[in-house]
């Protein structure tokens, strides 16, 4: 079984260690712990400068919370997605919602075009669909390339039934990649019960909290080396 692993990480560090792990892919974003937000000119020069193993994938998200976008927000991703593109990045990362939870093709459509041939994925706002299965039916002839889901479910393992049809709607025009809660002991079961291929994980690790004060900024998470590196090796082991 020749699994793929994708590491989600919002530091230059995060995605130094995921290459040097022997990650396939890295999905840089920043803000991870608000479910990631699109990473700065600067986060994303620098992390093209250091990982040279891994495809570096770009989130683009311009906001918190769901994923209905005003037409000022659609543009700042179309902005968002050239910059990606012409930066180097290997592939970009979208979604997009319509006022009934469908997918908005129309916007995908356009993001697609503004990435100019570079691979697209779709990412959880299809888990926000109303029905993930029929979204996946709708991504194929949009020339999309991967998509991202838990199967409509908080975590991977309890969307199995669901992301087993996805994969099978899919078919060979798209692949399915599985998140949520993905980790080292549930991974191969989660890939044999579904048949996906692509497995995306975020494990990560707070920080000790600085020192007391009256201005309290606290801590934040960091890629989880530990885990993520099992993961990868997970994958390693499972070939042949």
């Amino acid at each position: 079984m020749n699994l793929r692993i994708e590491l989600s990480t919002d530091t230059v560090d995060g995605a130094v260690t995921a290459d040097e792990l022997g990650a396939d892919r890295i999905e840089l974003c920043s803000a991870g712990e608000l479910g990631g937000l699109t990473p700065g000119p600067g986060l994303l020069a620098a992390v093209l400068a250091r990982c040279h193993r891994a495809e570096v994938h770009v989130l683009i998200r311009p906001r918190e919370g769901g994923f209905r976008y005003t037409p000022s927000e659609v543009d700042a991703m179309l902005t968002d997605v050239r910059h990606a593109a012409i930066s180097g990045a290997a592939g970009v990362v979208v979604g997009a919602l319509t006022a009934r939870n469908e997918l908005d093709r129309a916007v995908l459509a356009d993001l697609v075009a503004a990435a100019d041939g570079l691979p697209v994925t779709v990412h959880r706002a299809i888990d926000v669909s109303a029905d993930p299965v029929t979204a996946v039916e709708a991504l194929v002839p949009l020339g999309v390339r991967r998509v991202l889901s838990s199967g409509g479910a908080a975590r991977a393992e309890d969307g199995v039934p669901v992301l087993r049809r996805m994969v099978a709607a899919a078919g060979d025009a798209l692949a399915v990649m599985a998140c949520g809660g993905i980790r080292p002991h549930n991974a191969l079961a989660i890939a044999r019960a579904t048949g996906v291929r692509d497995l995306h994980a975020a494990p990560r690790r707070r920080l000790p909290p600085p020192p007391p004060s009256a201005v309290d900024y606290g801590t934040y998470a960091v890629l989880d080396e530990e885990a993520a590196g099992a993961l990868v090796a997970l994958a390693r082991s499972a070939e042949g």
